[in-house]
């Protein structure tokens, strides 16, 4: 018979509802049963009381960058900070962290070298503790976007760190299907400026007809799209174009809210880390910043109340912001009015 664990008066969250005082059977590493009664013990129970500590499902953190530690803040490329390996230690620092805050699975945003992809295979080997990973890797966007300007042109880079060039609707196809080839599970494509970034949240970065095509590659593929994107217009683009996931969303409105209800799609925006980075960088933007998560926080309980699937998640480890302050931001989002449990 096999050993059962027995968490005794638990605080049981199901995910949709609160059970209050209840007991959870585990068999190895199964759930068999939740129960409001009591549970009668057997030879060989493993009980353990939890006076009414919290027993919940895992969380999933949707915006998740492994290897950021300080990335794009120190005077170098974006992604060359630091040599690959540090970028690796950092990686599996942050996985363990990420764990140990509650969080079981994460969708990756991008990380150098294809370590998301080597982090799945050792945690699978056993070798690196960390969540479930949906990996990612190099960001695309095209020659001289933001990311792609941290540097001079006459350095003239062989290795550029944590971005992919691509300057057509063909490079981007070859892009997307170097990244799936790598391991990526998600493609990230840098579509606007503005959200920390140097270039105004106005410009795309892209053209249509390039964001389509590395969209539309990506899904032949099997993988998932997402992208950093501040205004409106471009929103509403990509949303047409089938992409799955918008990172940030400055300038997310009632017609963003039209166009997403009922679909697959899903907004990631940035409620904690903004507020870290007017209070710890020097920007000059620092008005429009703030401005525009004002709009984010006023915007974001209308549209979790129509429907829209919204997920956790921020640029945790840039400029020094640690992985595992994940509580912080999920008591923002308590504080401009979406339940917790949602």
């Amino acid at each position: 018979m096999t050993a059962r664990t027995i968490l005794r008066n638990a605080n049981v969250l199901t995910g949709d509802k609160q059970l209050g005082k209840a007991t959870v059977v585990l068999e190895g590493n199964r759930i068999v049963s939740v129960e409001t009664a009591p549970v009668k013990g057997r030879e060989g129970d493993r009980d353990i009381y939890l006076a009414g500590k919290t027993v919940m499902p895992g969380m999933v953190t949707g915006h998740y960058h492994a290897s950021y530690w300080n990335i794009g803040v120190a005077p170098a490329p974006f992604g060359l900070e630091v040599p690959p390996a540090l970028h690796v230690a950092h990686a599996i620092h942050n996985l363990g962290t990420t764990l140990d805050c509650g969080f079981t699975s994460a969708i990756s945003a991008g990380a150098p070298y294809a370590i998301d992809a080597s982090m799945k295979i050792a945690m699978d080997e056993g070798i690196v503790r960390g969540p479930r990973l949906v990996a990612c890797g190099n960001d695309l966007s095209s020659t001289g976007h933001s990311n792609d300007m941290t540097h001079p042109w006459y350095w003239e880079l062989g290795n550029s760190g944590s971005i992919r060039r691509c300057d057509s609707p063909s490079e981007y196809r070859k892009g997307v299907r170097a990244e799936v080839k790598a391991g990526s599970e998600m493609i990230k494509l840098f579509v606007t400026g503005g959200h920390g970034v140097a270039s105004p949240k106005e410009r795309m970065e892209m053209w249509e007809k390039e964001l389509k095509a590395a969209i539309d590659t990506a899904r032949e593929r099997g993988v998932g799209s997402r992208g950093h994107i501040a205004n409106r217009a471009t929103i509403l683009l990509a949303l047409k174009l089938g992409m799955d996931i918008i990172d940030h969303g400055d300038g997310f409105d009632e017609a963003c809210i039209e166009a997403m209800v009922g679909t697959s799609q899903s907004l990631v925006p940035s409620i904690f880390f903004p507020q870290e980075v007017l209070r710890c960088w020097d920007i000059k933007d620092k008005g429009q910043m703030q401005a525009d998560f004002d709009e984010m926080a006023a915007i974001i309980p209308k549209a979790n109340a129509a429907g829209v699937r919204i997920l956790l998640g921020d640029d945790y480890g840039a400029a020094g912001v640690p992985h595992g302050r994940y509580a912080e931001e999920m008591a923002l989002y308590v504080a401009i009015g979406i339940p917790p449990l949602d």
